[in-house]
Formats: C-alpha cells, structure tokens, sequence
C-alpha cells in the first residue's frame, strides 16, 4: 500500500490498497485519520516515533498493528523515504508503502520504530497489486532500500530523484481525479 505525506507528516495520498485492507475510505485517512486503524495499544508509540521522523526528517521503519476490514489486526511494516525539492532542498514529504508482516518469534510483540534505512519487506501475498505507478513506487522504495547493500551509492541520487517523481505522480493523479475517482 502506498502513500505520499505532506511536510508536516499529514497523508495527501493513500492508494486503493488502503480500503481494501483497512475498509477505511481513503478520504477518511488523509491527514492524520490513519491513525484511527492503528491499534490503540500502538497508537501512541506510532504518533511519537512518526512525529520525531519527520522533525529529523528521516528515512524509517515502523512496525505496528492496524486494524483490517474485518476488523482482526495485523502486524505491518510501514516506511518511507523523505523527498526534497526546490528551492535548496526544501523538505516536501515522504513517498513511502504499508506492507503486512508475519512477526518472527523473536521478535518483541509490541510496535517500535527505527530511524535509519527503509528497506521494504517482501509483498505479503493477501496484498492485491495497486495501479502500475504505485507498483513502480513499490519497486522504487525497494531498490532505494538496497543499493547501499551492493555498495552502489553513486545510484541513489538518481533514487531519489525517481522516487520523488513517483510521488509528484502519484499526487497529480489524486489532484487531476474527481474524490470519487481518486480513492475507490
């Protein structure tokens, strides 16, 4: 699932996948309403870890549970790049995807976050595939997430220049569309 925030961390674009996971009207999550499908146990430490990312206006991870349509809760991994743009790289946002986790028995059972790079986790296979873009967005966020592990860097301005692309994309398919076209 995909989204675009704006610089103040509020979501200006949530894909279709959105709805069909949460059985949240996409309108309903703009802004900050999102945080009504978040678990309420996690709610908190989602608002505080979100809130200190985009004020170091940083790449990162966040694991916790949202609530389905069916109104079950499942664990996600939700992370995102932050994008820059004119003039002198002024802070617009992040384009950044929700994806369903199965938690490892390792793993503490309680959400946390991470500042640091995002790398995406594998498509849960329940996911329905979004529009071709929020694919290449998907695609995006992964490659950006692992070129560092090839030892390749030299690519990641190109990267990011591409995945700020992606995002204005996807924000002037929101703006270009009636509401009733922009969220299914």
């Amino acid at each position: 699932m995909v989204f675009v925030t704006n610089a103040d961390g509020g979501v200006s674009y949530a894909s279709p996948e959105w709805t069909a996971f949460t059985g949240q009207p996409a309108s309903d999550a703009l802004e900050h309403g999102w945080f009504a499908c978040v678990h309420p146990d996690d709610r908190e430490t989602a608002i505080a870890f979100l809130t200190k990312a985009r004020d170091q206006q940083s790449e990162y991870s966040l694991r916790a549970r949202l609530r389905r349509a069916d109104e079950s809760y499942a664990w996600v991994m939700i992370g995102a790049v932050p994008s820059y743009g004119p003039p002198d790289r002024t802070f617009l946002g992040y384009l950044g995807s929700t994806t369903e986790i199965t938690p490892s028995g390792s793993e503490p059972l309680s959400a946390y976050g991470t500042l640091a790079r995002f790398v995406p986790p594998p498509v849960h296979p329940a996911t329905t595939p979004g529009s071709a873009l929020e694919l290449v967005a998907d695609h995006l966020l992964m490659a950006h997430g692992l070129i560092e592990q090839d030892h390749a860097k030299e690519m990641l301005p190109a990267l990011r220049q591409a995945l700020m692309t992606a995002g204005r994309l996807l924000a002037r398919k929101m703006a270009s569309s009636d509401q009733s076209d922009r969220f299914h």
